[in-house]
């Protein structure tokens, strides 16, 4: 009889080959992101691929019943996880099997699987829910319109925990396909392509698809009684607008602006690139708010953007951000400036284009109506902190520093820049700093002292007038013949120099700063 003896070590070195990884090496995903602005927002441990979204909602009583499945995949030994979501759930499965779930908080739903999950393996999450969006409250606000004759979710910086659960923050990014059964008469519109629709029983189910990826909280949803024009672009991408049936005096103007989204898009690729993503559009519901956003695809525009008659300025930014915003999305959100600092640039761009004031015009009158002792200054477009997130400062004075970097490095660098930057990082996330070095690599110029003075410190610069040049600087892409509202010697915001005239746009860009004010939590 023969004994085998095992020392220590070798014992040791058998049961880690024996035994799987214990209880211990499986912890729960953080409830937040990381985001310093919102702790809440997101969650840890995983990151989402696809979210597709069975709903059937009915209008006269705001009830939305979902059921959503989440592909994803674990980024650590996960025993239990987080999703975000305001609405009420009944049962959760996890690969299949069912898990166990409770809430905390105010959108945390707290989902416990059968079975630990491994880190880097797929897994698929199925979440049935409902509750009328309307009643929930999130921070003593809602991202949720009710309309006369239906709801609509679109919100900055959430709207997803109002209508389906979700990792909800930009970081982490997915496809998506909406399916929205609604009673007949009635639309549901969403982000991306209409890949079908059919009717049964009185019910009409309306099939989305958006095949790149897209954040959260650029997920629309907007059932009613719209009326819809459908187009192609020259490239052959399919353009869906839609507008409420009882916008009232402003239909005409709303039509008027958004009918223009295929000439404006056609535009921005001459500045920006190639359009990202696979449809084109705008809807406008009859909501009361007064903001727009730009949800991907298919922008959100508020009927009181029209009320003085057509602005195309606000198309104009909020198609802009489809390149910087949705395709390039904020890392955190203080990193806001890459998304509207370059989307209120663009307007002034099509000023230019139009022959209204070209962006330095625009930024001198900009700079001359702000004293140095003006708040305005105070707010650090690079990093504005969660209360000033959407600062008219974060616009205004984040276009500002844009101009600043065109009189620096000339236009030649400076657009392709804006042409080069959401190819570099294209559906993807970006910090400021990302952008800095990004500006600095293709100009071949030290930029951070010039990043440093417009976007963080708290006071008010130099003017950014470009050096030896008459303002107007030379012509951006697609600027017509040389002219402007202010003439060619418009006075430059100097000292001891005339203040300057007001751009001829410049009516129609300030009725747009609205584009800001996204309810409760975020108005200023």
């Amino acid at each position: 009889m023969h004994r085998r003896i095992i020392v220590p070590s070798a014992l040791a070195a058998s049961l880690l080959l024996a035994i799987p990884a214990s209880a211990a090496d499986f912890v729960p995903g953080a409830p937040g992101i990381g985001d310093p602005y919102y702790p809440a927002s997101g969650n840890g441990g995983y990151d989402v691929s696809h979210y597709d979204l069975r709903l059937t909602y009915q209008p006269a009583t705001d009830l939305l019943e979902g059921t959503a499945t989440i592909l994803a995949t674990t980024k650590q030994n996960l025993s239990r996880f987080n999703l975000d979501l305001g609405l009420k759930v009944s049962e959760v499965r996890v690969n299949g099997k069912k898990a166990r779930f409770t809430t905390s908080g105010e959108q945390e739903l707290e989902i416990t699987p059968a079975a630990p999950l491994e880190k880097n393996r797929s897994v698929s999450v199925v979440v049935r829910y409902a509750g009328k969006p309307s009643e929930v409250k999130i921070g003593g606000w809602t991202a949720w319109h009710r309309t006369p004759d239906g709801g609509v979710a679109a919100q900055e910086p959430d709207s997803a925990a109002w209508w389906f659960p979700s990792n909800d923050h930009p970081l982490d990014k997915a496809t998506f396909d909406v399916s929205v059964s609604v009673p007949d008469g009635t639309q549901a519109i969403s982000n991306g392509v209409l890949q079908s629709q059919s009717s049964r029983l009185g019910w009409t189910r309306y099939n989305w698809r958006s095949n790149k990826p897209q954040a959260t909280y650029l997920a629309t949803l907007a059932v009613g009684k719209f009326d819809i024009t459908t187009d192609k672009t020259a490239n052959g991408l399919p353009v869906l607008n839609a507008y409420s049936r009882d916008l009232g005096d402003n239909a005409g103007a709303a039509r008027a602006s958004i009918e223009r989204t295929t000439e404006v898009a056609e535009w921005l690729e001459e500045v920006f690139g190639p359009y990202p993503f696979n449809a084109l559009g705008g809807y406008v519901p009859n909501v009361t708010s007064g903001y727009a956003l730009e949800t991907q695809t298919r922008p959100f525009y508020s009927p009181r953007q029209f009320a003085n008659g057509a602005n195309v300025s606000v198309v104009v930014h909020e198609l802009a951000h489809q390149w910087y915003g949705d395709s390039v999305s904020v890392d955190r959100w203080k990193d806001i400036w890459v998304n509207e600092g370059f989307a209120r640039y663009s307007q002034w761009l099509w000023s230019e284009k139009e022959g209204e004031g070209t962006a330095q015009e625009l930024a001198d009158y900009v700079y001359s109506t702000r004293a140095a002792d003006d708040p305005f200054w105070t707010v650090k477009p690079g990093d504005p902190g969660p209360d000033d997130q959407f600062h008219v400062a974060v616009y205004d004075r984040g276009a500002l520093a844009l101009q600043a970097l065109r009189n620096e490095i000339g236009d030649e660098d400076f657009f392709a820049i804006l042409k080069g930057w959401p190819t570099e990082f294209a559906y993807g996330n970006a910090r400021v700093a990302d952008f800095v070095k990004y500006a600095e690599r293709i100009s071949g110029k030290p930029l951070a002292g010039l990043f440093d003075t417009w976007l963080y410190q708290p006071v008010k610069p130099a003017a950014p007038t470009a050096a030896g040049t008459e303002a107007g600087g030379a012509a951006a892409p697609g600027r017509s013949a040389a002219r402007s509202s202010a003439g060619a010697d418009a006075p430059a915001a100097l000292p001891g120099r005339a203040k300057p005239v007001q751009p001829r746009s410049w009516k129609k860009i300030a009725q747009t700063n609205t584009v800001h004010e996204h309810g409760a939590r975020d108005a200023h």
